[in-house]
C-alpha cells in the first residue's frame, strides 16, 4: 500500500554525521521510504559518553518505530538521583517518579554504546558511508551536491549537518553567508567552553564486590566538590557496570587555554577519544559513596574500566541563530550545543529529527522555496524547546560552579517543595511528539503534551495518502 507519492517526488535526502540525531533521521526516513544516505568521517563510530537517559520524551517514537521491548531490555530505571557533598554528606534526593504519573512512561539510564547499536541496525549497512569525509556543498539546477575526501560526489535534493559542533556542513554554510554579508555576528564567534569532562564506564563488576549494581534501580550519585571546581557522578547500568562522568568547571582563562590545546591537538570530534590519563590521575582520589559501607574512590573505577570506554572532552555551550541556508539545514550539536548537566543533548538532536523526518515527509515539492519554507518551520518549532533545554542545562552548571550564584541555586533546588518540584517535572515532559507517517501511541499520563505543528501536518499529509489509496 503506498502512503506516499511517487518516487520521483520525494525529496531526496543526504544526511552528514551518523550519531544519534543522524540515524534518528535515517531510521525516520526508512519507515517513510524517503530516498537517503547518511555519510560519517569516521570509519566507525565510538560512542562514549557512558550511558544517557532516554524517558517519556523518546519512548512514544521507539514504540513507533518497534524497538521499545529492545531499548527496555537494554535500560536500567531510575527514580531518584542522590547528591553528596564532598564529605559524602547527603543532600536531599530529587524524585523523578512524578513523571511516570504525568506521561505513563518512566525513565531509564541506558549504556550509548548498545544504544547507538540499535539505532544503527535501523539502517540499511548499503545506505550508510563510513570513512567519508564532506569537503564541500555545492548548489546548481535545483540539487545540492556534496563532495567527499575520496572524490566521489552525491546529488540530493537536501542536505542534512548532523556533523556535530565543528560541523563542516555548518563551515561551509557559513562561509557563504558570510561572503554575502548575511552572516550574524554571534555565529561568527568561537564556541565558548564552560568545562572539560572525563567519561567512562567500567567492564562488567562482580555484584558481590559491587552489591550497589545488584538493585534493579539505577543508583545515580553525584558530589558536589566543595575546595576544588569539579563534580563526579557515578550510575550503575542494567549491565552491571558502573558508569562515571567527572566534570571540571574552568575559569575564563583555563577556558582560553582549553580552547587552544584542542586545536593543537586539532581534535573535532566532541566524543573522540581524547587523552585522559592526566585528568584520572589529577581526580584518582576524589570519594566516592557506593552504599556498601567501603571507602572508595574514582581511582577505583578507573581501575576497571577499559581504556576504550575512557574519554576526555570539552564541552562547549551556544546555540547558532542560523540553521539553513539554501538547500542545507542544521541539527543537534551543529546548530546547538548544550552542556550535558542536563543530559539533553542527544534528546534534543534526537527531537530535530522527528520535526524534520515530518517535515520532509510534508514538503509538496522539491522546490528551493519550499524547502526554505519548511526549513523556517523546522527551526521556528524547535527554537522554544532548545532554548528551555539551554537555560536548563546553564542552571544545571551553575549549581555545580564554585560561586555565590550557584550556592544560592544550589541550596534552592536541595531545599525546593516537593510540589513546586512536581510543577518544574511537569514543564519537562510537555515536549513529547511523535512521528505523524507512522501508527499513532495514545496519548498516556495526565499531562497533555505541546501540539507539534510539524507532527500535525505529516499526519494531515499521512491520512489524505490513505485516504487515495481507500478510494482507488
Amino acid at each position: 500500500m503506498s502512503q506516499m507519492p511517487t518516487t520521483a517526488e520525494k525529496p531526496t535526502v543526504l544526511i552528514v554525521g551518523a550519531g544519534l540525531g543522524g540515524l534518528m533521521l535515517g531510521a525516520l526516513l526508512e519507515k517513510s521510504d524517503i530516498p537517503y544516505k547518511i555519510f560519517e568521517r569516521a570509519t566507525a563510530v565510538k560512542p562514549l559518553g557512558s550511558a544517557m537517559s532516554i524517558g517519556p520524551t523518546l519512548l512514544p517514537i521507539f514504540q513507533q518505530l518497534g524497538i521499545y521491548d529492545e531499548m527496555l531490555s537494554i535500560g536500567k530505571y531510575i527514580t531518584h538521583t542522590e547528591g553528596f557533598k564532598e564529605s559524602l554528606e547527603p543532600n536531599r534526593p530529587t524524585d523523578y517518579r512524578p513523571v511516570e504519573e504525568y506521561t505513563g512512561y518512566g525513565q531509564y539510564i541506558v549504556s550509548r554504546p548498545l544504544y547507538y547499536d540499535i539505532m544503527l541496525k535501523q539502517i540499511p549497512p548499503h545506505k550508510i558511508h563510513f570513512g567519508n569525509r564532506v569537503l564541500n556543498i555545492t548548489e546548481e539546477d535545483d540539487k545540492a551536491t556534496i563532495h567527499l575526501s575520496n572524490n566521489e560526489t552525491f546529488e540530493g535534493d537536501i542536505v542534512v549537518g548532523a556533523d556535530g559542533a565543528y560541523s563542516a556542513i555548518r563551515q561551509r554554510m557559513y562561509e557563504q553567508l558570510k561572503l554575502k554579508g548575511e552572516l550574524p555576528k554571534s555565529d561568527q564567534e568561537d564556541l565558548p567552553f564552560s568545562c572539560t569532562c572525563l567519561v567512562g564506564q567500567t567492564k562488567e563488576l562482580d555484584p558481590e564486590e559491587f552489591p550497589c549494581i545488584k538493585d534493579p534501580i539505577c543508583q545515580f550519585r553525584s558530589v558536589l566538590g566543595e575546595e576544588r571546581p569539579f563534580t563526579w557522578i557515578t550510575f550503575t547500568t542494567a549491565q552491571n557496570t558502573l558508569c562515571f562522568m567527572v566534570i571540571h568547571h574552568l575559569s575564563k582563562k583555563t577556558s582560553k587555554a582549553a580552547q587552544e590545546q584542542r586545536f593543537r591537538n586539532n581534535e573535532n570530534a566532541e566524543w573522540g577519544a581524547y587523552p585522559a590519563q592526566t585528568m584520572c590521575d589529577e581526580t584518582r582520589n576524589f570519594p566516592i559513596e557506593l552504599s556498601d559501607g567501603k571507602k572508595r574512590t574514582l581511582g577505583d573505577l578507573y581501575d576497571l574500566t577499559p581504556k576504550d570506554l575512557l574519554s576526555k572532552v570539552m564541552l562547549e555551550e551556544k546555540v547558532f541563530k542560523t540553521w539553513h541556508h539554501g538547500r542545507a539545514v542544521l541539527m543537534g550539536d551543529a546548530c546547538h550545543k548544550l552542556n550535558p548537566s542536563g543530559g539533553h543533548g542527544a534528546v534534543t538532536a534526537m527531537h530535530d529529527a522527528i520535526a524534520l523526518a515530518n517535515l520532509i515527509y510534508a514538503v509538496p515539492t522539491t522546490k528551493s522555496e519550499d524547502l526554505t519554507k519548511m526549513f523556517e518551520e523546522y527551526q521556528n518549532e524547535r527554537i522554544p524547546a532548545v532554548m528551555e533545554s539551554y537555560n536548563n542545562s546553564q542552571m544545571l552548571s551553575k549549581i555545580m560552579e564554585k560561586s555565590i550564584t550557584g550556592a544560592i541555586i544550589h541550596w534552592l533546588y536541595t531545599h525546593i517543595p516537593f510540589w513546586l518540584w512536581k510543577l518544574l517535572l511537569a514543564k519537562t515532559v510537555r515536549y513529547r511528539p511523535q512521528v505523524g507517517f507512522l501508527k499513532r501511541i495514545p496519548l498516556q499520563g495526565t499531562i497533555i503534551p505541546f501540539v507539534s505543528p510539524s507532527e500535525e501536518k505529516a499526519r494531515a499529509v499521512y491520512e489524505q495518502q490513505l485516504q487515495n489509496v481507500a478510494s482507488v
